[in-house]
């Protein structure tokens, strides 16, 4: 009876921190959907999502830019044509080596 009075006594006298500890663990740990685990987990996988979208307005105005040369200029244009697609005139021939082709897959 006595252990029993003690535990009543330190709950009675930490009830507020008592309270707050399991507070924090059900929020914490327990809840599945509101989990600080699950938040923390969702603020990386925002801030990956951030990097993949500047990534991709970078690339996009790298590709605007391209576009907008090929479009304005035709010397630009036959320069890509022959070097990326090995496009060529009648009257020429074209010689690819092997170091050219490993650099353009890289």
């Amino acid at each position: 009876m006595s252990k029993l009075k003690a535990v009543w006594s330190y709950i009675r006298r930490h009830k507020y921190l008592i309270t707050i500890l399991v507070f924090l663990l059900i929020i914490g740990v327990l809840d599945d959907e509101n989990s600080l685990i699950q938040r923390m987990q969702h603020i990386s996988e925002i801030h990956e999502l951030k990097q993949e979208i500047k990534h991709y307005r970078d690339q996009y105005e790298k590709d605007s830019k391209a576009l907008k040369e090929l479009t304005s200029n035709p010397e630009i244009l036959e320069k890509i044509a022959r070097e990326k697609y090995l496009m060529k005139k009648p009257n020429e021939d074209i010689y690819v080596f092997e170091e050219d082709l490993e650099k353009k897959d890289e």
